[in-house]
C-alpha cells in the first residue's frame, strides 16, 4: 500500500470515528443555521483537508488554517458561532492532532500549550470578528440615516428609517419613537415590527405617567429600562410596546430640550444587553439633529415667504400710488393742456406747436408710468387672473412668446404672482441675452402642482449663480416650497422649469 493510500485510509478511519460523535444539532435550527453550520463544518473540512501535510505545517500552521474558520463565522453569525467554531476546532485538533492520536487527550507538553493557545486566541478572535462586525453594522447604519438628514429628507422619513435601523440593528421586536406634547401626553411618530405589522396606532395621544419607560424618561430625562414589562403601570401599558418581555427607551433631546423618546422592546426572556441604551443614542443624536434642521429649514422658509410677502405688498402699493396719483396728474394735465391748445390764437402758430409737443411728452410719460406700474404689479393680474396677465406680458415681449396655458379657474394670489414673475424674468432674460428668435411658455396646473416652462432657442450657457434675477426668482419659488432647475448647455437654448404648489 502506498503512503497515500495509507493517508487516504488514516483519514477515513478518522472521519468514520468523527461521524459518531454527538454535535450539537440543536442551535443550528434555533438560529442562523448559515453561521451555527459554518461554526461546526468550517473547522472540520479544514482540519480534515490540511491533514495529509501537518508533517509539512506542523501542527501550529493547521491550528492557523482553522482560525480562518473561527473568523469567517464570527464575521456571518457573531460571537455565539464562533466560539462554537473555536470550541469544535479544538476538540478536533486534540482528536487529530495531539498525540495519542484520534482521542480526546494529549500527552506531549508541546501540544497542551499549543491547543490552550489556539482556545484562547480562537475565542478572543471570535468576540473580537464580531465586536468589529457590530461596530460595521452600527456605523452603516448610521451612515445611512445621516445620509438622509443631510439631504433634508421629510420628517417622517427619517423617524420611519431610525425605527427601521435601530430594530434591525439590535435585533428587538419591536421600535417606537414618541414625541411629548404639553399636559404631560405623548404621541407615536414613528414604529417598526420584526413581523413587518404596524404595531402602534398613529395620531393617538396618550397620557404620561404610571411605570413605564415613556414616562420615566419624561420625568428623569434619562434613558430607563425596565426588563419584566408585567410591573408596567399607567394607560401606555396598553400599547404593544408595552408587551414584551423588556424595554428600553432613550430620549432625544433637541436644542436642550427633551422633545421624544426612542423605545426598543424585545419579547425574549433574557434581558437586553447592558450597552443598548449607548447605541441608542448616536441614533436620537441624528434624529435631533433631524428635527432641528427641519425647524431651522421651516423657520428660514417662514422668513423668506415673510420677505416675499413684504416686497409684494410694497409693489402693489407703489403701483397703487403711480395709478391713482401720479397717472391721474399726468392725465388731467394732459387734458388741460389739450384745451389750453385749442384755445390758441391762430396768429400764434408757433406757441400751439410747443404746447403741442408738451402734450405729446406728457402721453409718452403716461405710457412710461404705466409700464412701470404693470412692472412693477399688472392691474390685470389681480383683476383677471394668471392666464390673461401672460397673454399680456407675451404681448409686449421683445422676443415672440408661443403660449400654451392649461389653468381652470383662479389661484392663491400668492401663487399667481409668484408665476408671473417667474415668466417675468426668464422672457427678461432671453430679450438680454439669449440672442433668441422665439421663446415658449407652458403652464399647466396637474396634482396639485403648478408647473412653468419657459424654453428659447437662444445662445444658451446661462448661469443662475450668475443673475441676481435668477437668484430672486429661485428665492421666491423655494420661499413658496416649490422647486426650479435650470438646463442651458451653449449652444442649445435654455430651459427653465419651476414647479409651485397649490394646495
Amino acid at each position: 500500500m502506498s503512503a497515500g493510500d495509507h493517508a487516504g485510509a488514516s483519514v477515513g478511519r478518522r472521519v468514520s470515528r468523527l461521524s459518531r460523535l454527538r454535535l450539537p444539532w440543536g442551535p443550528v435550527r434555533r438560529h442562523a443555521r448559515a453561521a451555527w453550520t459554518l461554526a461546526i463544518v468550517g473547522p472540520a473540512l479544514i482540519i480534515l483537508v490540511t491533514l495529509p501535510f501537518r508533517s509539512t505545517i506542523g501542527n501550529a500552521g493547521v491550528l492557523l488554517c482553522v482560525l480562518l474558520a473561527v473568523v469567517a463565522t464570527g464575521a456571518l453569525g457573531g460571537v455565539r458561532p464562533a466560539l462554537l467554531a473555536a470550541v469544535v476546532g479544538y476538540l478536533l485538533a486534540v482528536f487529530f492532532l495531539a498525540s495519542p492520536y484520534l482521542t480526546l487527550s494529549a500527552a506531549t507538553p508541546g501540544d497542551v500549550v499549543a491547543l490552550i493557545a489556539f482556545a484562547i486566541v480562537g475565542g478572543s478572535i471570535g468576540m473580537l470578528v464580531d465586536n468589529l462586525r457590530r461596530v460595521a453594522e452600527e456605523q452603516a447604519a448610521l451612515r445611512r440615516v445621516a445620509t438622509l438628514v443631510a439631504q433634508a429628507a421629510p420628517q417622517d422619513k427619517v423617524f420611519a428609517a431610525v425605527a427601521e435601523e435601530v430594530g434591525r440593528l439590535l435585533g428587538v421586536d419591536l421600535t417606537a419613537m414618541g414625541r411629548y406634547l404639553p399636559g404631560e401626553k405623548m404621541t407615536f411618530v414613528a414604529d417598526w415590527a420584526k413581523g413587518g405589522e404596524p404595531p402602534l396606532p398613529g395620531g393617538i395621544e396618550w397620557n404620561l405617567g404610571g411605570t413605564n419607560v415613556s414616562s420615566l424618561v419624561a420625568q428623569t430625562g434619562r434613558p430607563a429600562r425596565v426588563d419584566n414589562t408585567a410591573e408596567f403601570s399607567g394607560q401606555l401599558a396598553a400599547v404593544p410596546v408595552a408587551t414584551m418581555r423588556s424595554d428600553i427607551g432613550a430620549p432625544i433631546m433637541v436644542a436642550g430640550h427633551l422633545w421624544g423618546v426612542m423605545i426598543v422592546g424585545s419579547k425574549k426572556a433574557r434581558p437586553m444587553p447592558r450597552d443598548t441604551e449607548a447605541r441608542l443614542a448616536g441614533f436620537t443624536d441624528l434624529v435631533a439633529t433631524a428635527i432641528a434642521n427641519a425647524a431651522a429649514q421651516a423657520e428660514l422658509r417662514a422668513s423668506r415667504m415673510r420677505i416675499v410677502a413684504a416686497a409684494d405688498l410694497t409693489r402693489r402699493r407703489i403701483e397703487r400710488d403711480l395709478h391713482d396719483g401720479i397717472q391721474q396728474r399726468i392725465v388731467t394735465l394732459a387734458l388741460g393742456l389739450g384745451g389750453a391748445i385749442d384755445s390758441v390764437p391762430a396768429e400764434l402758430p408757433d406757441l400751439a406747436a410747443e404746447l403741442s409737443h408738451a402734450q405729446r411728452g406728457l402721453q409718452e410719460m403716461l405710457e412710461e408710468v404705466r409700464e412701470i406700474s404693470r412692472g412693477l404689479h399688472p392691474a390685470i393680474l389681480s383683476e383677471a387672473g394668471l392666464g390673461p396677465a401672460l397673454k399680456s406680458l407675451a404681448r409686449r415681449s421683445a422676443v415672440p412668446v408661443e403660449l400654451d396655458i392649461h389653468l381652470e379657474g383662479r389661484l392663491p394670489p400668492n401663487i399667481e404672482v409668484a408665476a408671473y414673475y417667474i415668466v417675468s424674468e426668464a422672457l427678461t432674460n432671453t430679450a438680454k441675452h439669449a440672442n433668441a428668435s422665439v421663446a415658449q411658455v407652458v403652464v399647466e396646473k396637474r396634482d396639485g402642482l403648478l408647473r412653468i416652462q419657459v424654453t428659447d432657442d437662444g445662445a444658451g450657457g446661462a448661469d443662475p449663480r450668475r443673475g441676481s434675477g435668477l437668484v430672486g426668482l429661485t428665492d421666491r419659488v423655494e420661499a413658496l416650497g416649490g422647486k426650479v432647475v435650470f438646463s442651458s448647455p451653449p449652444g442649445e437654448g435654455t430651459t427653465m422649469i419651476a414647479a409651485l404648489p397649490t394646495l
